[in-house]
């Protein structure tokens, strides 16, 4: 989620604005922000889930430590909130190196990534969040400064125009992308290792929920706990967050240990149903469901119908809802799964069952 544009006025009305949810994995406040830097684990050893990557980037780092060089450059890819900058700051940690921290939308001319190569020191890491969002001039200058660790400067205009070439001292670029996708191939070519990174397994949140709960000072049980990871959509920044504000629902209505029933509650008050859907998650599926008969019906028509955009629906929404098996997205438009019906308590039409048996076979 990542992504900003404001576009230009309209009269037209809007809907509500979803940017405060709590399951928003791409969503950081100040508040988020200081927390997080509190809780990022430090090490590998420390850090939790992620088994495969982990295991390989600690034989990538290993190996580099044993030759005395310089880490390869690190492609990390997956959803918001996996953990892609706390590998990256391990990554520096482990190399007993400095990291410096920008992202690919701050970086719109060849001139501003110049100025940011120019100036690392030897063996420094350099993350690229979003590097996916970087211009394509800037691009075409990180191809030869990773693969020769060498710029060139282009001095002047038109024929006149000279370039010098500009020598890097060796560095590791760890880029960081939620769309690999859109990476040139000739960009992802020449990363060294690639990390895919995997939504958590409820237990591996259990895990990071009990972590950040010892860090915070917050008493929890094991029930309080699998019940926040239940909720929290595979993420642990989701997870960290709706800790935090379960805590304050304890600390204000209870003796501020954190058990199944104290969690339940808070959440309830916060809108995160047991499946960690929130209101627009719902909203969506309720139009689908009591609107349309469970569709199929287009985006556009159902963005309407909820009050949003439809690239709010389509971005935010739905990627989640997908996931979770309780929307389909056909050729024909949006469509509800049996599940959905189930989640909401609802019972299906007949010319709706009818239809989502040729689809889903049910």
């Amino acid at each position: 989620m990542n992504w900003d544009e404001t576009g230009p006025e309209t009269d037209e009305p809007t809907g509500p604005v979803f940017d405060d949810r709590l399951v928003d994995a791409g969503h950081l406040d100040g508040e988020d922000t200081a927390v997080e830097a509190a809780l990022r684990p430090k090490d590998l050893e420390e850090f939790v889930g992620q088994e495969k990557v982990r295991e390989q980037l600690d034989l990538v780092l290993k190996a580099a430590r044993a030759r005395g060089a310089t880490a390869d450059h690190v492609l990390l890819s997956g959803a918001p909130g996996l953990g892609k900058t706390t590998l990256s700051m391990i990554i520096a940690a482990e190399m007993n190196a400095p990291i410096r921290i920008t992202s690919g939308p701050a970086i719109q001319h060849a001139g501003d990534l110049a100025a940011i190569l120019s100036s690392l020191q030897e063996g420094e890491v350099l993350f690229l969040d979003e590097i996916h969002r970087m211009s394509r001039p800037a691009e075409e200058m990180l191809y030869m400064a990773m693969e020769d660790f060498r710029v060139d400067v282009i001095v002047g205009k038109g024929p006149g125009a000279t370039a010098i070439p500009l020598e890097l001292p060796p560095f590791t670029l760890v880029g960081a992308t939620t769309r690999a996708g859109l990476l040139p191939p000739p960009l992802r070519d020449r990363f060294g290792f690639t990390g895919h990174m995997e939504f958590y397994a409820p237990a591996e949140l259990e895990r990071v929920i009990h972590r950040s709960a010892s860090l915070l000072d917050v008493g929890i049980d094991v029930e309080g706990a699998a019940e926040i990871a239940g909720r929290s959509r595979g993420t642990p920044r989701i997870a960290n967050r709706l800790l935090r504000r379960v805590r304050d629902y304890a600390q204000v209505k209870a003796e501020g240990t954190i058990d199944r029933e104290i969690a339940m509650a808070a959440l309830k008050v916060y809108e995160v149903d047991a499946r960690g859907l929130d209101r627009l998650d719902r909203a969506v599926l309720g139009a689908l469901l009591k609107l349309f008969g469970g569709g199929p019906v287009g985006l556009s028509t159902l963005a309407v119908a909820v009050g949003e955009e439809r690239e709010t629906v389509e971005e935010v929404a739905e990627p989640f809802l997908v996931r979770e098996g309780l929307l389909a997205r056909t050729p024909r438009g949006r469509v509800a799964t049996p599940a959905a019906w189930a989640h909401l308590g609802l019972v299906p039409p007949q010319h709706g069952a009818k239809g989502q048996q040729g689809l889903f076979g049910a």
